[in-house]
């Protein structure tokens, strides 16, 4: 039976002119997980990765801690959505990231004023009313994410191995968990909310059929170097 293991990048570049780069501090939580994994995996586990860079970077900074020879599979289906045009649609200013940051970084609680602002633009982006507006609308980025899971799930039916890890980002991983619990929007990303970067969500294969077994692990880091605990 394989356990398939899906990864939260480590935390990435916010408000910089580029996201999509690990921060200093995703590059340690990085390597954690690849300590962790080296104490958990008997064996090296089938890769696949996301396309985008903190994907790619993720992965390979935790396969170097636990299975160097593994290869990285890359399939685009496990990307991200494009969240600063979501952010961007519902706010206009937000076009800008670094004014984004400086916005959150004024209030008295950065995390909730964030949070907020996350739940607008995700409310405007699922609403149903401005699908048209964005390059990849919901239902797109829905479909995408389950069919790339039934995608994996077929093949690792076939190949059969023991373990598979895939590094992914927050909202695919509450997309697929959604799919597997029958969540509505709304509570597909309150979860998307509270996954933490380098966390582990861990799925069971049966047939070809996977089903949730836990959320959102992340007790590597928080016993090694709680510090190093990020949420974005």
């Amino acid at each position: 039976m394989t356990t398939i293991y899906l990864v939260r990048h480590g935390q990435a570049s916010f408000g910089a002119e580029s996201y999509d780069k690990l921060s200093p501090n995703g590059e340690q939580q990085a390597k954690l997980l690849g300590q962790y994994l080296d104490d958990i995996l008997k064996e090296a586990p089938y890769v696949v990765a996301g396309s985008m860079q903190r994907h790619q970077q993720t992965a390979k900074i935790c396969l170097a801690e636990c299975f160097p020879e593994s290869e990285i599979v890359t399939i685009p289906a496990w990307n991200e959505f494009n969240h600063q045009q979501v952010f961007a649609q519902y706010e206009p200013r937000f076009n800008q990231p670094e004014l984004l940051k400086a916005d959150v970084a004024q209030h008295e609680n950065p995390r909730a004023y964030l949070s907020k602002i996350f739940e607008g633009a995700i409310e405007r982006w699922t609403g149903g009313d401005y699908h048209h507006e964005y390059e990849e609308s919901w239902p797109e980025f829905k479909a995408r994410v389950e069919n790339g899971l039934q995608h994996l799930c077929d093949e690792l039916a076939n190949t059969q191995p023991r373990y598979a890890v895939v590094f992914t980002s927050g909202g695919v991983i509450s997309v697929a968990v959604g799919k597997l619990l029958g969540l509505s929007p709304e509570k597909t990303f309150a979860l998307n909310w509270a996954i933490a970067n380098t966390s582990l969500t861990t799925l069971r294969l049966v047939g070809n059929e996977a089903q949730l077994l836990s959320l959102n692990e992340h007790h590597f880091i928080k016993a090694k170097q709680p510090d190093l605990l990020t949420w974005i």
